[in-house]
């Protein structure tokens, strides 16, 4: 029979409720690999988070002018290209590594087929992250031969050092393996368990990575065909545009590399901290499809200015991205409905009465929740991004930094926190130190970016550029608007700071949490209710992983083939031959 110890407290919910003997320390017993794999892609992942976190503080301070004695305006583009580069490319992907690591392992009830693979894709990871991390840093010492002042899009014509595209090509192939060895779960749980639906989490990873796989073929084409022969000097020039379109194919879907893993704790675990269930599996499982369908014949969005490419096509992305809005309005309308659901069934009443009986003090929920809300905004301003005629007024604005620290910078690093409030216990097993700290974190964080990202947007409208320390120039004023362009500043400079001392603060929670000692230290019960409507409710047609791939790629085609194949026609592949606007027969400028 099962005991229960009375000075336990859950830390779901912070709630004086003892636990049952066999909801401690379940994961990390049962699972003991996969939870010290999972901590130390944390370790890096704080690591990077924290460094990354720094460099923005210096942007901040730096281009608003409110302090300028860490770098000069020259380092400031290495500064722009390690923040870049440590959050969107080294945080997310050991995060979500591990987090997702822990989700197959907890939903498939099993490690890895063999430990070799999991641990080659972290160690490829790692040695990609060092070598890139070493050129980047490189470039604050001039008589160093090393340098990656490319910002985190690094395509041409800037180049860096051979280090920094080696250690990219790594960064992308170890997430594949690591994506292998769940894959590799997964075919062995179905051999075993040929009728039963995939589990959620199971699915939401794997879908996830059959988006990745096919998003990243663009990147890896780019940085192993041109980018490392260019820079070694084997080759003497590379296409711009081409270079561009492949990087492209990739920088737009890697947006919901990043978001997906937020989408599966709002799925999941944020209506369990609830004290709830989720609203809907089938709608869930339809979400993720759509993701892998329309994530990757998008990205010419980003490429409305560049010549050489067919307005057709730049026309066909703009409708695939508006096509997007779809999974996300689905979101919005599943998770509200599960934390309503969670709300009355905690005894809110009223229209907007079970908002007030959620878990708003718990930190796990609290961030993911605001992170949640925050990306509502950024779906608006991403409307006006996808939009051909009104992009034109933004591209090159800082509008779009505004934009993207609203996705990856709150929806998905806020989440991430959150999920790391709820999860280090679980691969620990040891209690969440520093709860205080870590409940007003969320709150902190939410208040630094809403100035930040406020500020950003609005000077985007009046023409303030991105990507440059020198925003202002002499005898040079921007048009006249509410609160004016120093007020803007302002806000930046504060919403900076305050994004930092939130940072600290997370930084503080999880290795104070790290550090401490077990001592009859206990993991939260990571067992989930059944959805209101379960997987059975779903086709099994949405099970079909290898339809959806192949889907996937026949888009991905029918976007990309024609354009891509137009370029190489116009001379994309001859040094020779200088690279032209073309019209859509790839024969008359335009």
């Amino acid at each position: 029979m099962a005991t229960v110890t009375p000075d336990e407290t859950d830390t779901e919910t912070g709630t004086e409720e003892p636990l049952l003997d066999e909801e401690r320390n379940a994961f990390v017993d049962k699972f003991p690999n996969e939870a010290r794999l999972t901590r130390l892609t944390f370790l890096v992942a704080f690591g990077a988070l924290g460094i990354g976190g720094f460099f923005g503080l210096i942007q901040a301070l730096h281009r608003t002018g409110a302090f300028r004695g860490f770098v000069s305006s020259s380092d400031y583009y290495t500064v722009l290209t390690g923040h870049g580069v440590l959050l969107a490319l080294v945080f997310t992907t050991f995060f979500i590594s591990g987090f997702f690591n822990w989700a197959i392992t907890r939903s498939l009830g099993r490690g890895s087929v063999d430990r070799r693979v999991a641990w080659s894709g972290f160690t490829m990871l790692l040695v990609g992250t060092v070598l890139a991390a070493v050129a980047i840093i490189g470039g604050f010492f001039p008589n160093v031969p090393l340098s990656a002042d490319v910002l985190f899009t690094f395509y041409p014509p800037l180049q860096a050092h051979p280090a920094f595209y080696v250690g990219a090509a790594l960064i992308v192939v170890g997430s594949w393996v690591v994506g292998l060895d769940w894959f590799r779960r997964f075919w062995a749980w179905r051999s075993d368990n040929p009728d039963e639906r995939i589990p959620l989490q199971a699915f939401m990873v794997l879908t996830t990575m059959i988006m990745w796989y096919v998003a990243t073929i663009g990147v890896a084409v780019e940085v192993v065909v041109f980018l490392i022969p260019w820079s070694l000097g084997l080759i003497q020039t590379v296409d711009p545009i081409l270079a561009r379109t492949l990087f492209w194919f990739f920088g737009h879907p890697v947006v919901y590399f990043w978001l997906l893993p937020a989408y599966l704790g709002w799925y999941t675990i944020m209506p369990k901290l609830a004290g709830g269930r989720l609203f809907s599996d089938p709608l869930a499982r339809v979400v993720f499809v759509l993701f892998v369908l329309l994530s990757t014949p998008v990205g010419f969005h980003h490429q409305y200015v560049d010549p050489g490419i067919p307005e057709g096509f730049k026309f066909v992305a703009m409708t695939n991205t508006m096509f997007l809005l779809l999974p996300s309005l689905l979101t919005a309308f599943t998770v509200v409905a599960s934390l309503e659901h969670a709300g009355r069934q905690q005894g809110g009443t009223g229209r907007f009465g079970w908002l007030k009986t959620l878990p708003w003090g718990n930190p796990a929920f609290s961030g993911m929740a605001l992170a949640a809300l925050m990306f509502a905004a950024g779906g608006f301003s991403g409307m006006i991004n996808a939009g051909m005629n009104i992009n034109y007024l933004v591209h090159n604005t800082i509008w779009i930094p505004g934009h993207f620290h609203l996705t990856v910078g709150t929806a998905f690093a806020l989440t991430a926190m959150a999920l790391a409030y709820w999860l280090v216990p679980q691969i620990t097993g040891k209690r969440l130190q520093l709860r205080g700290v870590a409940a007003l974190q969320p709150y902190m964080w939410f208040l630094g970016m809403t100035l930040m990202s406020n500020a950003m947007h609005r000077a985007g409208l009046i023409g303030v550029p991105r990507r440059t320390a020198e925003p202002q120039y002499e005898a040079f004023s921007y048009a006249q608007s509410v609160g004016g362009y120093g007020e803007m500043r302002i806000q930046i400079a504060i919403g900076g700071t305050l994004l930092f001392v939130a940072l600290v603060m997370f930084l503080a929670v999880m290795f104070a949490t790290i550090l401490a000692g077990k001592g009859g230290q206990l993991e939260v019960n990571s067992e989930f209710p059944e959805p209101l409507s379960g997987a059975e409710d779903a086709p099994k047609v949405l099970d079909d992983l290898r339809l959806w791939a192949v889907f996937a790629l026949l888009l991905v085609a029918l976007a990309y083939g024609f354009p891509i194949y137009s370029m190489i026609q116009s001379g994309a592949l001859d040094p020779s031959i200088p690279a032209v606007p073309v019209s859509i027969a790839g024969w008359l400028p335009i």
